[in-house]
């Protein structure tokens, strides 16, 4: 397995953390991600460089898009909706 780090986009919140860390567990060969409010960080372990690429287009769809990637008004939208999701899962609302 190997390790890599992303830096993300919109990331503001508990909420997001939750929304960001289920979803990407969701996708195969992805282990241990671990999602860092304060330097708006995404570490993970994967297997292929591939499973590397769809944690990458999982989190853009969810609205955290690498710092690489625009962040467009429609994304911005979307984290807004993750966040939302997430928060709801912790209790928090």
């Amino acid at each position: 397995m190997m390790k890599t780090t992303i830096t993300i986009q919109n990331l503001k919140c508990g909420g997001c953390v939750n929304t960001i860390t289920a979803k990407l567990l969701e996708i195969d060969n992805i282990v241990e991600v671990q999602v860092d409010k304060d330097s708006s960080t995404v570490a993970f372990r994967y297997k292929d460089p591939e499973d590397a690429f769809k944690v990458k287009e999982k989190l853009k769809k969810l609205g955290y898009p690498a710092v690489d990637n625009k962040n467009s008004l429609l994304i911005k939208a979307s984290s807004y909706i993750s966040c939302a999701s997430g928060k709801m899962q912790e209790g928090s609302f």
